[in-house]
């Protein structure tokens, strides 16, 4: 596989700036799909990008799955180290609007295997 182009820091900047309202107050209406998944995407990438690996995949459906984090590689079944989140607490995490002991503490988030909680050593991702 042909790596991706990396993600550009405005573009991941702007994408994430058009969703904040809606991160910072549940009440306000939801941004529009292309928007969301945009700002899902480019942050999961971004991740990929500055944890390169195989060992946790992170997932945010139904936008996104990456692999990130040094150490054994994961290639056929269910992966050991998995972390799974709805989208906007995942753009919440990557922003610092909340971290991860208080999302999994929450049930906000689903961390399974000994190494998953080492995506909180890389967020906040982008500060607002």
């Amino acid at each position: 596989m042909a790596p991706r182009k990396p993600v550009d820091p405005a573009e991941l900047r702007a994408a994430v700036l058009r969703v904040v309202p809606w991160l910072r107050d549940e009440t306000v209406d939801a941004p529009a799909r292309a928007d969301l998944a945009t700002a899902v995407r480019l942050t999961a990438r971004a991740l990929e990008q500055a944890a390169p690996g195989s060992s946790v995949e992170v997932r945010v459906p139904p936008f996104v799955a990456v692999q990130c984090i040094e150490g054994p590689r994961h290639t056929r079944g269910t992966p050991p180290n998995v972390v799974e989140t709805g989208p906007r607490t995942w753009l919440r995490l990557v922003t610092g609007l909340v971290d991860f002991a208080d999302a999994a503490a929450a049930g906000s988030l689903d961390a399974s295997g000994s190494r998953a909680g080492e995506i909180a050593h890389w967020m906040p991702l982008l500060r607002l």
